[in-house]
């Protein structure tokens, strides 16, 4: 609560999630709304009272992530009150009020904006330049802090839901990488490229054929690849998701600093879940990573998983809403891999995309473990990242931004994809023929969002279970 900001968001940018929060079908839910809109700088004035807090016993977000971060403030700052992302629940009257009542409506909503809401980020700004960022710290490693490095090993044992220290994390990382490289090897000769891995890395990222010309060719490459999963589905699974999903641009007041591609779902039943795909700096998007993406983010990644999650019906409804990153990261990352079963990945080039995700998240144990207990420079942790992954230099950077200010996150990924699999040689071994892959991503998604080691409790008693079938 310190810090309540990462390089890529911050309280300031989640807020203007309340526009989606109703769907503002009587005069009621609009003054609902208006009425939250007020409560803004209360709640700016809190997050402001934290973070001087924060600066107070050294804990801010380093100095390296914030700068630009200005912008994304700004944003929100309009002359313009009808230009607000807040004020466009009164572009249309959707609750049929009559005229009069309607334009009332608006212009309560254009004052307690300009006045409130806008003034609230003015002051945020403010606050900002003249103390946050002078006062922010210069070291990136959380263990810098007080007490950082047992708050890092606790961030990491919070995220992977297991006991692993950061050194175990650290080494599994280093060997992950060497078996992930030893494979793009492999599709390096296949296309029989000559010259090094580095050359063709460099490759990848500068020749045009890799790279949408437009944002609406992005778009619809990655509509097309979730529209060519979705017909495999039933094969991989019991029961799909009744809610359905769209695939959107990521907003463009935050897309500069953002990552690649985000799901952003909804938990209204009059809302679709969104695969966002990031249209900011094209020619730092490459297609041949796209079918990793969108199957990670989409389906039978993310959509699938938390859309079944909240269908749930047996489970209370803050088990249907909880979301633990080495489970629902981990079944991210192990579905790109499900991607090679579903005849995904024929290209070469989307193969070495694939391959490149895989090692990013592999990547990614080394540099946060380096960067937040090992005293590695940010410089250090984005060559590392620039050597080992054809992610473009632009989001080599934006990710290790990323790993500085959200210490120990990016380590759930890896972990948890690598329990999944574990977990399905160990059913496939024992059951044999038996091993049917939709009954095991049942068991797996059937309990909801859990840690890694309730998720090995379960699938263990599933294969329990289905041998004693066999046995009677």
């Amino acid at each position: 609560h310190y810090m309540p900001l990462t390089s890529e968001y911050g309280f300031h940018s989640s807020l203007s999630f309340i526009v989606n929060s109703s769907d503002y079908k009587t005069a009621q839910d609009y003054q609902n709304y208006l009425k939250r809109l007020q409560q803004v700088p209360r709640f700016f004035e809190q997050n402001i009272g934290w973070m001087r807090k924060g600066l107070e016993v050294g804990l801010t977000q380093p100095k390296a992530v914030l700068i630009g971060y200005q912008d994304s403030i700004t944003a929100y700052i309009v002359d313009d009150v009808k230009q607000s992302e807040f004020y466009k629940p009164f572009l249309n009257n959707t609750a049929g009020l009559s005229d009069s009542e309607f334009a009332a409506l608006q212009q309560q909503a254009k004052a307690i904006i300009s006045g409130q809401v806008i003034n609230a980020y003015k002051d945020y700004l403010t606050f900002f330049n003249t103390e946050y960022l002078p006062g922010a710290r210069s070291d990136i490693g959380i263990s810098s802090t007080p007490n950082g490095e047992a708050f890092y090993a606790n961030r990491a044992k919070y995220y992977t839901t297991t006991q692993m220290t950061p050194k175990e994390i650290h080494e599994l990382g280093l060997a992950e990488v060497a078996r992930i490289r030893s494979e793009m090897e492999a599709v390096i000769k296949e296309v029989g490229f000559k010259g090094t891995f580095a050359e063709f890395i460099h490759f990848l990222r500068t020749d045009p054929q890799f790279y949408a010309t437009t944002p609406e060719q992005l778009l619809k490459e990655a509509a097309y690849i979730a529209k060519k999963m979705d017909a495999q589905l039933p094969k991989l699974f019991h029961t799909l998701p009744r809610k359905p999903y769209g695939v959107a641009p990521v907003p463009a007041n935050i897309a500069p600093k953002y990552t690649t591609g985000r799901y952003s779902g909804s938990s209204r039943d009059d809302q679709a879940g969104f695969y966002w795909v990031n249209t900011y700096a094209l020619d730092k998007r490459p297609l041949y990573a796209l079918e990793a993406l969108t199957l990670h983010e989409a389906v039978p990644g993310h959509h699938l998983q938390i859309s079944l999650n909240a269908e749930l019906e047996s489970l209370p409804s803050y088990r249907r809403d909880a979301y633990l990153s080495a489970f629902g990261e981990g079944w991210g990352l192990y579905s790109e891999y499900l991607g090679v079963e579903a005849g995904f990945y024929q290209d070469p080039y989307s193969n070495f995309g694939r391959l490149t995700y895989e090692m990013w998240r592999a990547a990614r144990l080394v540099v946060d473990t380096g960067m937040h207990m090992y005293g590695w420079s940010r410089e250090r942790a984005m060559n590392f990242m620039a050597d080992n992954t054809a992610l473009s230099l632009h989001n080599v950077k934006t990710e290790t931004d990323r790993y500085i200010s959200w210490p120990a996150q990016a380590l759930s990924y890896k972990i948890g994809e690598l329990t999944i699999k574990r977990l399905r040689a160990e059913a496939e071994q024992a059951l044999g023929q038996q091993f049917d892959i939709r009954e095991f991503h049942h068991q797996i998604l059937r309990h909801g969002s859990v840690p890694l080691s309730v998720l090995e409790q379960q699938i263990r008693l599933y294969i329990q279970a289905e041998l004693a079938k066999t046995d009677s």
